[in-house]
């Protein structure tokens, strides 16, 4: 295992104190328990508050601030972050408005927010993201997983919520939204968890693994290596039959990369995305290419889909400033 770290104990507090004083203009990290919040808080705005493993950064702690997350709570390498952080970082994300918890659907992810929205005192509400098209059921869910279409989630609904909007809003705008985004990853290589210190599964050097969870997790088949034009035709095969957009429909086209794929590969991909796109007389009208979830060092990437109407495609064109994102600013 080759990472640059010091202790495997001490990975996560010191990758995030690194993060918390390169982005101190945006951020404030807590420590006892451990979340992230926006440095300067808007009263009367509904909060978001989302988190999970670390290992996917940026999701989540990369976006928080103006336009996205109010807070995020990171937890151990690919492992859930606990209620008792959940609680705090929404407690002191609330500013009277209550408090939208954004969750991926995983299991561990789903059981402990669901926790902290029973002890929590803030009023509060939750959107689940279960974005994955790739599996109905995996090790770590019931249902399908929840991917990079959480950060669509938090992207539009933070912008909505800047407008004042209140929590049942919120809510429903975050639950259509996840209704029509979809996504599929495929993985090339394996990545290796600190404290495993080897890889989580193994691929030849001719493999890839169709579908595969950013944990990890085995995908719908293994194949042959293939081309750039074949794998994005498979992964959109299933993504569009699963939203079903009409002709004509306006997309916006999120291509991920796993954390070890470079970025011109990923352009690639989404040029060859977007020319099947086009063929069947769908639209792309917004893009966003990079890492945006990772899975550590893991090669690959995903593709993710949502379908535009005028009021996600507003929400999406408005200014945002985190770590990760910034626009319009």
């Amino acid at each position: 295992m080759k990472k640059l770290m010091n202790r495997v104990d001490d990975f996560l507090s010191e990758s995030l104190a690194g993060f918390a004083t390169a982005h101190d203009d945006v951020i404030t990290l807590h420590s006892e328990p451990v979340f992230v919040r926006r440095r300067q808080l808007t009263q009367g705005k509904v909060a978001l508050v989302s988190g999970g493993g670390s290992g996917h950064e940026p999701l989540h702690a990369g976006f928080v601030g103006y336009g996205m997350l109010d807070a995020a709570c990171p937890g151990q390498v690919f492992t859930s972050p606990t209620p008792d952080q959940m609680v705090s970082a929404a407690e002191a994300a609330d500013t009277g408005a209550g408090v939208l918890f954004v969750v991926k659907n995983y299991s561990g992810d789903v059981m402990n927010f669901e926790m902290a929205a029973e002890m929590c005192d803030v009023h509060n509400a939750t959107v689940l993201v279960n974005d994955d098209v790739a599996v109905e059921n995996s090790s770590h869910t019931t249902g399908r997983r929840g991917v990079a279409g959480t950060v669509i989630v938090e992207k539009v609904v933070g912008s909505l919520a800047e407008t004042g909007a209140n929590l049942a809003e919120c809510k429903a705008f975050g639950d259509r939204v996840a209704e029509c985004t979809a996504s599929m990853g495929v993985a090339f290589t394996s990545c290796i968890v600190p404290a495993a210190g080897t890889t989580t599964f193994r691929l030849g050097d001719d493999e890839m693994e169709v579908g595969v969870g950013i944990h990890g997790e085995p995908g719908r088949r293994r194949a042959k290596l293939a081309s750039a034009d074949a794998i994005s035709s498979e992964l959109l095969e299933t993504i569009v039959a699963d939203l079903e957009p009409p002709r004509g429909t306006e997309l916006l086209v999120l291509v991920n990369g796993l954390g070890g794929t470079p970025l011109g590969e990923l352009y690639l991909l989404f040029n060859s995305a977007r020319q099947w796109l086009e063929r069947r007389g769908l639209r792309v009208a917004r893009s966003l290419i990079g890492n945006v979830t990772t899975s550590l060092e893991m090669a690959g990437a995903s593709l993710t889909l949502c379908t535009l109407d005028d009021e996600i495609r507003r929400h999406w064109d408005t200014p945002v400033r985190t770590p990760a994102l910034r626009w319009g600013i």
